[in-house]
């Protein structure tokens, strides 16, 4: 090792020395500074418009049996059904998951002959176990609009399996819900900036109004 690389090695093992030196103790134990940690502002929300021939809704888990228990999904129905009614109109595929044949929270957002319906019990992430990407392939769908229940589990799961699988993610985030606030809001946080590089530079928050579908 030459002399400048030595110096340069002691160098920087003072300066972390030093940092280590000035650091409060429990400084790398997140819960003794819970109390004091100051939330980020919120998420710029972004108006976006979507290539209906391109484009995918997904509608992830809407199920009586677990957001027909949650109050803030069950809320949510009638903003998704009218984001639900939008992609229909304008012709976009929709694809479902009601994983163990589960029944849809509301029949006014139920699957129509023909469309994707994936059955099979499965974690967050979509992808995995199912031949969603295959279907997507097959409709040359670039972007996709995911909503589901709930946001920190196939919100994050499935949003993320797909900005890493090349995909343009559209994040409604009044058609994502969870048991309650909070989890909505550090998964929000996740897709717009606390997540992965590829995830963030890949996902748009925006709200269910301001997705527009061009002609």
């Amino acid at each position: 090792m030459s002399v400048i690389s030595r110096r340069w090695l002691l160098g920087a093992v003072i300066v972390a020395a030093a940092i280590v030196a000035v650091m409060p103790a429990g400084a790398t134990d997140v819960t003794t500074e819970w109390a004091t940690i100051q939330l980020p502002p919120p998420p710029a929300l972004k108006a976006v418009a979507v290539e209906p021939k391109t484009t995918a809704l997904l509608l992830l888990d809407f199920m009586t049996g677990n957001c027909g228990e949650r109050p803030r999904c069950v809320a949510a129905v009638p903003t998704l059904k009218a984001l639900h009614d939008k992609a229909r109109a304008a012709g976009m595929l929709i694809a479902y998951t009601l994983p163990g044949g589960g029944k849809i929270i509301d029949q006014g957002i139920a699957p129509h002959e023909g469309e994707v319906v994936e059955q099979k019990p499965g974690g967050p992430d979509k992808f995995l176990g199912s031949n969603l990407e295959e279907k997507l392939k097959a409709g040359s769908i670039k972007t996709v609009v995911v909503c589901g229940t709930s946001f920190q589990g196939v919100g994050v799961g499935t949003g993320s399996g797909l900005a890493q699988r090349g995909y343009k993610v559209i994040v409604p985030i009044d058609c994502l819900s969870s048991e309650d606030a909070y989890n909505e809001q550090y998964a929000a946080w996740h897709m717009f900036k606390g997540g992965p590089a590829v995830v963030t530079s890949n996902s748009t928050l925006t709200r269910s109004t301001m997705v527009k579908f061009s002609k």
